[in-house]
């Protein structure tokens, strides 16, 4: 399914609109996890352990708004908005919202 934020796809028609979808997921983080990140603050560079975490929430959060785009009908989301948010203290919340589109070349 193609997922883009442009409102329309260049060399496609959009043939029917299906509405606003969107996916959540919230995520914790664990103790270890923290610990580690938190040398790599101290320390400098880049923390693998939570830009994992935050890919794994996107991914599910995408994979929930484009399956309920599929059973609506449609063949792509247009016009998607990512969002990040701490929810509290090892609590990352990811929320991704589109319209879903009937597209055809």
């Amino acid at each position: 399914m193609l997922v883009t934020t442009t409102p329309n796809v260049e060399g496609y028609r959009i043939t029917a609109y299906y509405g606003l979808v969107t996916g959540e997921t919230i995520m914790g983080a664990n103790i270890f996890r923290d610990f580690m990140a938190s040398i790599t603050d101290v320390v400098g560079g880049r923390s693998g352990a939570y830009e994992s975490k935050l890919k794994e929430a996107r991914d599910i959060a995408v994979s929930e708004m484009t399956s309920i785009a599929q059973r609506l009908g449609g063949n792509a989301v247009v016009g998607v908005d990512l969002d990040y948010e701490v929810i509290r203290d090892g609590m990352l919340m990811v929320t991704v919202s589109g319209t879903a589109v009937r597209i055809e070349e």
